[in-house]
């Protein structure tokens, strides 16, 4: 993956799964049993919803958090 791939003004790959990471982890954490992703159609719009200003699927940063979500 490349994280230094330009996204939108000025925003990459890796600055956009920096800035959603930590609530990631937070929900997967344990600490948030309301929250979960049941199935990859959950976590793809989760993640687009979480994305700063860019609200468009962006496939390297759903697939970083696919793959870490373990679904």
């Amino acid at each position: 993956m490349d994280r230094d791939k330009h996204i939108w003004e000025g925003w990459t790959v890796g600055d956009f799964i920096d800035d959603i990471e930590p609530t990631f982890d937070m929900v997967n954490s344990g600490n948030a049993k309301n929250w979960s992703f049941p199935n990859k159609k959950a976590l793809k719009s989760w993640v687009s919803g979480q994305q700063p200003y860019y609200k468009k699927h962006i496939p390297e940063v759903y697939n970083y958090f696919l793959k870490k979500s373990g679904l």
